[in-house]
């Protein structure tokens, strides 16, 4: 699965700075083949440690590798992990997130504002377990906003959105990204399992996961969460336009915007979830900005257009 790093020219200088000395150049293709501690690295390219952690820090410090503490034989030891496969530019300077035709939200997983799940269930944060696995009203707890990763067999989530559309606009535009996947015990690529978005209880479109994927860590997942539980999902868009109902760019119905019902109220639901009556009862698996392969929670934009009167 190729990861993408998107970002402007003025992001790229860093990049490009992290990159002019040759040494680290060969450093980050050395940690793109495999993770490797600051020791080996030192010992590889015979550089004292120091030298080592310095040029690791610059590759860290662009974002183009992470670093992780880890038990070792003597103490603790850093491990070293790439974290793209690919690097796109966007030449237009103008930041997205400034655009004044757009807005985005960054829905942290563990902020529903609702739940009823089944087990298997359970959630987790960077370091640890909140509270009980397959326990439900673990996704009661307080620490739940934390989370960086939840599942469940059966039911759903929900979030309360706030409308970030400006008073004088109409809404044109309405996308929803997440990554998810199948929720089976331990993991299994092949558990297919129909997995349903909605916005203010009106149904977008199902996608079946094929899979639930483990067996080799994801580039964000935390070390300490074993290889043979579930490690990495598939980015997924539901997107709702004038024209209808989209996801991934294919069309699934004729649902337009503004049937969703968000004009004019403070938020709108977003619920994520599986229907009682799926044909693949195959469970979620949603991952936060700390767990997975994608550095991002719930990606909620929305593009409009001033009125005209």
């Amino acid at each position: 699965m190729t990861r993408v790093l998107m970002l402007n020219i003025d992001e790229f200088l860093e990049i490009a700075k992290a990159l002019s000395n040759e040494t680290r150049v060969q450093i980050f293709k050395e940690i793109q083949k495999r993770r490797l501690t600051v020791n080996e690295i030192a010992e590889m390219f015979n550089l004292p440690a120091s030298t080592a952690t310095v040029n690791i820090k610059k590759l860290e410090d662009a974002k183009l590798i992470k670093t992780q503490l880890v038990p070792g034989v003597r103490g603790s030891q850093k491990v070293c992990a790439t974290l793209y496969d690919r690097l796109v530019v966007e030449l237009n300077e103008t930041r997205l997130e400034n655009d004044p035709n757009f807005r985005y939200v960054h829905m942290p997983i563990g902020l529903y504002s609702d739940c009823s799940v089944k087990p298997t269930c359970g959630l987790v944060h960077e370091s640890g377990i909140i509270g009980f696995l397959d326990d439900p009203r673990s996704f009661f707890e307080p620490e739940k906003v934390n989370a960086g990763l939840l599942w469940f067999k059966q039911g759903y989530v929900e979030y309360r959105v706030p409308n970030k559309i400006p008073y004088s606009s109409v809404l044109t535009n309405l996308e929803i990204s997440m990554e998810i996947c199948s929720e089976a015990p331990l993991h299994n690529h092949n558990w297919p399992s129909d997995i349903t978005v909605w916005v203010n209880g009106i149904e977008l479109g199902t996608w079946t996961s094929p899979g639930d994927f483990g067996g080799e860590r994801g580039h964000l997942t935390p070390v300490w969460w074993e290889t043979y539980m579930t490690q990495y999902g598939v980015l997924k868009k539901w997107r709702v336009s004038t024209e209808g109902t989209f996801i991934d760019g294919s069309q699934v119905s004729d649902l337009t915007v503004d049937k969703l019902n968000i004009e004019g109220n403070p938020s709108f639901s977003v619920r994520i979830g599986i229907k009682p009556d799926a044909e693949n009862v195959g469970g979620i698996n949603l991952f936060g900005r700390k767990f997975g392969n994608y550095e991002q929670d719930i990606l909620i934009r929305m593009d409009f257009e001033p009125t005209t009167k």
